[in-house]
């Protein structure tokens, strides 16, 4: 019997009308055999065509090369010497602690113009004497007498509540508490600190009717000076920190294999971590006082074929590691970096060989030769692949650096390894700074984002900058205005937070076409007083010096990104097991433009207003008595 046709079989299927229409959802082969050893020889069918494949790519071009078995290398490792900040003067590069802390290292700020700040190492150093002498067997059954000689001589001062000048340890309630708490009570280690290490002696100003204790201690006080020192790792001069630049710069030399000297500069070190690519070779900016070179190392080793996780294995049916799935790397035509290392992960991998090259931290190695005995024999001499010119842009190469300046040299294969460390831990920001564009205003800010406070710690810099301002119009409250006579006003300038340091474009003298950022002032809401100032030393560059001078940034290091500036300490442990401490400043990317909305030429409403509140104290302030 015939089934008559079906003209809408999609229907028929949905409303099952005739059962004799089957759905599949998959088909399955049935093997007819159970012996699967054919089919894991993956014979080839036609081989005459693989061939002809083969010879069309060129496969069957050989090479008369062998696998590698010796090879014997001759390396010149030496340790950089000297060190010189940008500008200064060069001094021993010491071993014992490491590259990090000398490149980043700046002296703690004890004032701000001024004002007396970081009161924590005040009283650290203050605390510090007064153990030093009660643990001397000379002086201490005098301990009480000397104690509160030293704190008279040496007294930790009360903040005047009602002068402006003592707006920064009194604003703020903490601070202000703390001041009350040790003010002739402790001493002020550090003016005892900063008088021994300019020349003085710890025993002057002491009352000693025999004068029997000043040699001890005049001993305790270099050993005062001498644990300091210690404590925090300080420049002995110039500080690698260039404010224009916003970024630091020093230079490392060595003994060069051939006789001279190999200088190591870098030129824009932010901050963090210290590592080969930061330096280059300087051949214009000679140090001097290097150390001879030591003799050369020979030695004669295995080479080893490139193992690495993940690796195309040369079996046919070995099962390769799943944790590296290299299809699902999909770079983009323009990506040469990772088609590189993709072409090198997987066809050319099993090519590269390795041998073992012990090299001491803090070294700038020379390969001097090497030669490689393969398994035929035949001995070979290999040359560097960056070998060249450094300006030949076709020259590739890899952990090796480049050379200041455009003359025609050849290129340095050298390796440097900086006596950097591997973790350094990073304390809470002290200062935090962000250099923003505001192209409303025509303007660069640096915006006080952490500002140090009188006792160490940061805080946050909108919240000083309004305590301060509320504490100076405590002291110059406002007369109160006339009734308006107009429903509007002219104001000149609005007025932006006092955390906000504006940087203007000026001309860099004797060129009228570059642009430098010249750091100015904002006027002070209460008009009896002077500008406003920076708070961070990191603003601050030029203010406290004996003669003050202005500051300036380049303009291309405040890129429309912007710029973020920090300061917090460091510490680390270097390889002896030695604690290395040192205050250092870091550069970051910033997130983008802003707008202050300072404007000019403004109409602003003029509401009626009531009678002023008088103006209260600070909470916590006490009143000196009459």
């Amino acid at each position: 019997m015939t089934e008559p046709r079906i003209d809408h079989l999609a229907r028929a299927i949905a409303d099952r009308e005739r059962p004799t229409v089957g759905i599949w959802n998959r088909l399955e082969g049935r093997p007819r055999t159970t012996d699967f050893d054919r089919a894991l020889r993956a014979e080839v069918r036609d081989p005459l065509w693989l061939l002809t494949r083969q010879w069309q790519m060129g496969e069957f071009r050989g090479s008369d090369a062998g696998s590698p078995v010796t090879a014997t290398y001759s390396v010149t490792g030496t340790r950089p010497s000297r060190f010189r900040p940008a500008g200064g003067t060069a001094e021993p590069l010491p071993p014992d602690r490491p590259l990090e802390a000398l490149a980043e290292r700046r002296p703690p700020a004890f004032t701000a113009g001024a004002d007396p700040i970081a009161f924590d190492l005040r009283l650290a150093i203050g605390r510090r004497w007064l153990k030093l002498v009660g643990r001397s067997a000379v002086l201490g059954s005098l301990l009480l007498d000397f104690r509160g000689q030293y704190v008279r001589l040496y007294p930790i001062a009360l903040p005047d509540p009602y002068q402006d000048g003592d707006a920064a340890r009194v604003a703020h309630p903490e601070v202000w508490a703390s001041m009350q708490a040790v003010a002739g009570r402790r001493l002020d280690g550090y003016l005892l600190y900063r008088h021994v290490k300019d020349g003085g002696r710890a025993s002057d100003g002491i009352n000693d009717l025999l004068h029997l204790h000043y040699p001890a201690l005049d001993a305790l006080g270099d050993r005062l000076v001498a644990w300091f020192d210690d404590l925090i790792d300080q420049p002995h001069g110039d500080a690698t920190w260039d404010p224009r630049r916003l970024e630091h710069r020093f230079s490392v030399a060595g003994s060069a294999p051939g006789g001279g000297e190999k200088v190591l500069t870098a030129q824009e070190y932010p901050g963090g971590e210290l590592d080969w690519h930061a330096f280059s070779i300087d051949p214009a900016a000679p140090v001097g006082g290097t150390d001879p070179a030591p003799p050369p190392i020979n030695r004669t080793v295995f080479p080893a074929p490139v193992r690495y996780a993940g690796m195309p294995l040369p079996r046919w049916w070995a099962v390769e590691d799943g944790a590296t799935n290299f299809a699902a790397v999909s770079p983009d035509s323009t990506d040469l970096a990772r088609l590189i290392f993709l072409e090198f992960a997987l066809v050319y991998s099993n090519d590269w060989y390795q041998f073992p090259c012990d090299l001491p931290v803090g070294t700038l190695a020379s390969i001097q030769g090497l030669a490689v005995t393969d398994v035929f024999g035949q001995r070979l001499w290999i040359t560097p692949a960056g070998a060249g010119q450094d300006d030949d842009w076709q020259r590739w190469s890899m952990f090796t650096l480049d050379t200041i300046g455009d003359d025609r040299v050849a290129a340095a294969t050298s390796l440097f390894l900086p006596a950097s460390v591997p973790k350094v831990a990073d304390g809470p920001a002290l200062e935090e700074v962000s250099l923003i564009r505001d192209e409303n205003a025509d303007l660069v800010w640096g915006i006080e984002s952490t500002v140090p406070l009188a006792t160490g710690e940061g805080r946050r810099g909108s919240e000083v900058a309004a305590e301060i301002q509320a504490h100076h119009l405590r002291l110059h409250p406002s007369t109160p205005p006339d009734g308006p006579l107009a429903p509007i006003a002219y104001e000149a300038m609005n007025s932006v937070p006092e955390n906000w340091i504006p940087f203007i474009p000026v001309h860099v003298p004797g060129d009228n076409r570059t642009i430098q950022l010249q750091r100015a002032a904002m006027p002070n809401v209460v008009g009896v007083l002077p500008p406003v100032q920076p708070r961070t030393s990191l603003l601050r560059a030029g203010l406290d010096a004996p003669t003050p001078r202005g500051y300036f940034v380049n303009n291309e290091e405040v890129p429309q990104s912007g710029t973020r500036l920090s300061v917090a300490y460091n510490r680390t442990r270097w390889r002896d097991g030695r604690v290395c401490l040192w205050l250092s400043a870091k550069r970051g990317t910033g997130r983008g433009e802003g707008s202050s909305g300072l404007a000019f030429d403004l109409l602003v409403d003029t509401p009626a207003t009531g009678p002023q509140q008088p103006a209260g104290l600070l909470p916590g302030w006490v009143p000196p008595s009459p």
